[in-house]
């Protein structure tokens, strides 16, 4: 009887450890998850306009190919090659993290050029046409054009991560970027759905509600849906460039040049020192997330040319066609 109670004791002493490591886990997928902020709102608002064109009874399935690519992307390929660079380059990984800080720069400033400038509203979506001749093809195009974008973006969301996770053993860092990888997508490809299904949710309501209410919320959720979509738009855009902009100060930094961390530091202390005590902290963030904004768009703006006239031509020499573009 002694020893079976003995033995009860050790599982419970188990147990106790495996829920406490999987809270360790947990907690730190969601912390190193939350850097990401910048990449994940564009990805959320981006691949909506992947199902643009297609029959409703589409958008799902197309969504969850998209993301059981972004899935195979982040687990198949990023994490094993995320898990060895921390192994045996940890010092490459402050320079890739500063080579997506500024593809994020590159693609925010790219977005305001695109808004800015003259274009052609006809252009359509990523692929660039609205013919769509043979849907099965077409379809097919969309979802391998919106898993390579989605390789880029993933590649910088498990960097972010995996910088953001504290020295562990090799199977606590695998365990926590694996969780950080599902909960990502489903947290991305999740709103995606719902993001695009919200008009056909809106259009139910409004035609078949039985309240006048109910009707009348269904048409504001269709009337809602256009402008929300341009708020994310904004929104993602200006966290790219915030996000891209704060990676490349940091990498900078550890890279051993820390004036320009300096600098906005001192300007944003300086900010904070002006308004009520109760606001120090706010104010002093906004004014550092401004200023690594306004670094973004000004290094994006440099990339713009590099990007489009060679990067692009060689992503299409080893891929086949031009890069997918956010566009």
């Amino acid at each position: 009887m002694s020893g079976l109670l003995a033995l009860l004791d050790d599982v419970a002493g188990i147990a106790k450890i495996a829920a406490a490591s999987v809270d360790d886990v947990m907690g730190q997928a969601v912390k190193a998850g939350s850097k990401a902020a910048g990449a994940l709102i564009d990805d959320a608002a981006v691949t909506p306009k992947y199902v643009h064109g297609f029959a409703a009874a589409r958008e799902l399935p197309i969504i969850w190919r998209i993301a059981r690519g972004s899935l195979t992307n982040k687990l198949v390929y990023l994490l094993p090659a995320g898990l060895l660079l921390t192994s045996f380059a940890p010092w490459l990984i402050a320079p890739l993290l500063m080579v997506g800080g500024l593809y994020l720069c590159f693609e925010g400033a790219e977005k305001i050029a695109h808004a800015i400038m003259p274009h052609d509203d006809q252009s359509g979506g990523p692929d660039g046409s609205h013919a769509v001749g043979d849907p099965t093809h077409l379809e097919e195009e969309k979802v391998q054009g919106a898993i390579k974008t989605d390789f880029i973006l993933s590649a910088e969301i498990m960097t972010i991560a995996l910088a953001a996770i504290p020295p562990s053993t090799f199977w606590m860092e695998a365990a926590t970027l694996a969780t950080v990888a599902v909960m990502i997508t489903l947290l991305v490809y999740g709103s995606v759905a719902l993001i695009v299904k919200m008009d056909d949710i809106g259009l139910w309501l409004a035609q078949t509600g039985q309240m006048g209410l109910t009707r009348s919320l269904g048409r504001g959720i269709v009337k809602m849906m256009p402008v929300l979509m341009r708020v994310l738009s904004t929104v993602g855009t200006a966290a790219m460039l915030w996000v891209g902009g704060s990676i490349v100060v940091h990498g900078v930094g550890e890279l051993g040049w820390h004036l320009p961390e300096e600098f906005i530091h001192r300007i944003a202390v300086a900010v904070a020192d002006v308004v009520p005590e109760t606001f120090h902290a706010a104010a002093e963030w906004v004014a550092t997330a401004a200023m690594d904004g306004v670094l973004g768009v000004a290094l994006g703006l440099i990339l713009i040319p590099v990007g489009t006239r060679m990067i692009a031509p060689l992503w299409g020499a080893v891929f086949g066609g031009e890069k997918p573009s956010a566009h």
